[in-house]
């Protein structure tokens, strides 16, 4: 579609974001304030963003469910961060936010786009998906084999809390069968639940981090953004816990526990 608006300058910065004049303001080809503000949920702005489409209801539902999902998990290392960067520097939040989603690696909310990395290559293997339940698992099998051979970690399993079941795996995997969104990055790393003990030679929960990675690579986002996804969940979970540490401070008491606890000890 040409935009009559575009300038006449011979310098040209094309966008199909956001763009505004006088009297309006565009965002992916809408009137931001009559076609978007009060008719769509912020989830589903966020995913017309990353996908570049705008998603069904069911696509929106487990999109939504899956930043519900990853809001928020408890004193983290990333909320902990949050907390602490907000007590020595109360007077700006953006650096407590910021602290806390620089703390999004391969152990905290990077497990989404990992997981989502190492279902996506798998099948990448294949010339199209197995056809039934058995043929899933050796598929995933061989792919775990290969993992264990090589000495790399398996995204997806395991949480230091919930040891035996992780409750967003099912309700996600339910959602998304509900919606008729169940696809093969699912399906695979169902597989992988399944298969992993006699693999590993112990058995671990699929974690919420990692069915999320598989539930919006089956929605069709892009591998690389699977963690920015994560990131914006957590950055409401990180502005409540900021919003709690300033009614309810505990920054203080985690920094003198650590500091008033501390000694010395010298190199080896």
């Amino acid at each position: 579609m040409t935009d009559d608006r575009a300038p006449a300058s011979p310098l040209s910065f094309p966008t199909s974001l956001g763009t505004s004049d006088a009297e309006h303001i565009t965002l992916l080809g809408r009137d931001l304030a009559q076609d978007l503000m009060g008719r769509v949920t912020f989830g589903e702005l966020a995913y017309r963003l990353i996908a570049r489409r705008e998603p069904t209801p069911g696509q929106s539902r487990l999109f939504e469910a899956v930043l519900i999902g990853l809001a928020d998990h408890g004193f983290t290392p990333t909320a902990i961060a949050a907390r602490l960067t907000y007590l020595s520097a109360p007077d700006a939040v953006q650096g407590a936010l910021a602290a806390g989603l620089l703390g999004g690696g391969s152990r905290f909310l990077g497990v989404t786009e990992d997981t989502g990395r190492f279902l996506a290559e798998v099948l990448a293997t294949v010339s199209r998906p197995p056809a039934d339940t058995a043929a899933w698992d050796a598929l995933a099998r061989e792919a775990l084999r290969e993992r264990k051979a090589a000495g790399r970690f398996v995204p997806g399993l395991g949480h230091p809390v919930h040891k035996q079941q992780d409750p967003r795996t099912p309700r996600l995997i339910s959602i998304a069968r509900e919606e008729g969104l169940y696809g093969p990055h699912l399906a695979l790393f169902e597989a992988v639940g399944r298969v992993h003990p006699d693999v590993l030679g112990r058995t671990l929960p699929l974690n919420g981090a990692g069915v999320s990675g598989a539930a919006l690579a089956d929605l069709g986002l892009p591998v690389p953004l699977l963690r920015a996804a994560v990131l914006l969940a957590r950055c409401a979970g990180l502005i409540g816990h900021i919003a709690e540490e300033m009614q309810r401070p505990v920054a203080n008491d985690i920094y003198l526990a650590v500091d008033r606890n501390a000694y010395y000890a010298p190199l080896d």
